[in-house]
């Protein structure tokens, strides 16, 4: 019977990805590009060249990809390593029970962001076409969600393939806008930089390089599970952080210096390329939010004990309906989210590390609620959104790891 649900269920909602099912290196690479993706890295890329200039920039996304990369790749080492999705590592850290808060957090930010996601696709291009028409973005977000939510169905598979599609044609497309905007303007990139003045500090600037992915990147296992093996599973995850969100911030700080807007979309529009703008747009925002709803799914699955994929079509439904209202209210809530989730993502590493045999023996005994855990999220959790020094995601992972050995110890 297990051979059996292992045939059918090929996206391994309840057991380790085995080595027979496993994907090659460029597969996993273009899957982890095409996640980093994401129009609101264009948005946090304006916030910096407001308030930087090109040197205090460029140092910025250096630290804070480096350390978002070290992150992500932890956990695509994870999850590579033991074949788990992430809700299946958070049941070996945070007992059976205590795994669906991790669940519920995921879920809930990436239902969230998948909503944001499909108004930030259907908001401007409606604009455009049909002027401020309500009527018209309704329209728009509710056939993008169908869309979106249609692949996300079937899992890793349409992932993949979406994936190959649209990262290339992203890299590309984005970077043409990108170099014929520079080449449109009547200053130097360091010059047009220099004008937005420098009041933003670097370690600031880098805390926005790592708030605007961290959350998304603690689901990074869902995916890297399906690597090879940890070495495959930590250098496309690191590698496609970096390159991925690095040229995000790029694309969202020279339509900002050069042209005004949040992103390449608006750079294409006034260089008169509105398709080519819809395209790059689509499926910048399609490969993120197809990746957020696969994770919200198999969170959802786990706290329910449901399966994935009918799952996926309620994560695509409630995002659908409501993207609109999260678009305009919703960004300060997800952003506070973003400080909340890496305390879920450092435990997981960290109890992997300190228990390597009971991660990687499926039969092996697991608490109800390892409440250490929980609490070092609660705390990290609360850490990272009250103290006003330092990098709010760093601060937290800190305190929950702090609280998981101490209490570990003390367990023993």
């Amino acid at each position: 019977m297990n051979e059996e649900k292992q045939v059918v269920d090929k996206d391994y909602q309840d057991a380790a990805v085995p080595q027979s099912d496993r994907r090659s290196t460029m597969t996993m690479f273009m899957i982890m590009m095409g996640f980093t993706f994401f129009s609101a890295s264009m948005w946090a890329g304006k916030t910096l060249a407001d308030g930087m200039d090109f040197t205090n920039f460029v140092s910025a996304l250096l630290i804070g990809g480096f350390i978002l990369s070290l992150y992500t790749g932890a956990l695509g080492y994870v999850g590579a390593k033991t074949g788990l999705s992430l809700d299946l590592l958070a049941r070996k850290a945070f007992g059976i029970k205590g795994s669906y808060l991790p669940s519920f957090m995921i879920s809930f930010t990436q239902i969230g962001w998948f909503g944001v996601g499909l108004a930030m696709f259907a908001i401007p291009v409606a604009k455009v076409l049909l002027g401020n028409s309500e009527t018209a973005q309704l329209g728009l977000v509710a056939l993008a969600g169908v869309c979106m939510t249609g692949t996300a169905y079937f899992g890793i598979q349409s992932l993949t393939a979406i994936s190959y599609i649209a990262v290339p044609a992203v890299a590309v497309l984005g970077s043409i806008a990108m170099i014929m905007a520079i080449n449109g303007g009547n200053a130097s990139v360091i010059e047009q930089f220099a004008k937005s003045g420098n009041q933003m500090g670097i370690i600031a600037g880098a805390g926005i390089v790592i708030g605007s992915f961290v959350s998304g990147g603690t689901a990074t296992p869902n995916f890297s599970r399906f690597a090879k093996d940890g070495k495959a599973g930590t250098w496309t995850t690191v590698i496609a952080f970096f390159i991925g969100n690095s040229l995000m911030f790029f694309f969202g700080a020279v339509s900002s210096i050069y042209v005004g807007g949040n992103d390449i979309f608006e750079v294409m529009i006034n260089l008169g390329l509105f398709w080519m703008a819809v395209l790059v747009l689509g499926l910048n925002i399609w490969t993120t939010n197809d990746n957020a709803l696969y994770s919200g799914g198999l969170g959802l699955a786990n706290i329910t004990g449901l399966g994935k994929k009918p799952l996926v079509l309620v994560s695509g439904i409630i995002g659908t309906v409501l993207a609109v209202w999260l678009y305009n209210n919703f960004c300060g809530w997800l952003s506070m989210l973003n400080a909340t989730l890496p305390p879920v993502g450092a435990i997981i590493v960290l109890s992997y590390y300190m228990n390597e045999e009971k991660f990687m023996d499926a039969n092996s005994e697991e608490k109800t609620v390892d409440w250490f855990a929980v609490v070092g999220v609660i705390l990290g959790a609360f850490v990272a959104n009250k103290l006003p020094w330092g990098v709010a995601a760093i601060n937290g992972m800190v305190v929950a790891c702090v609280c998981y050995v101490i209490g570990q110890k003390f367990s023993k």
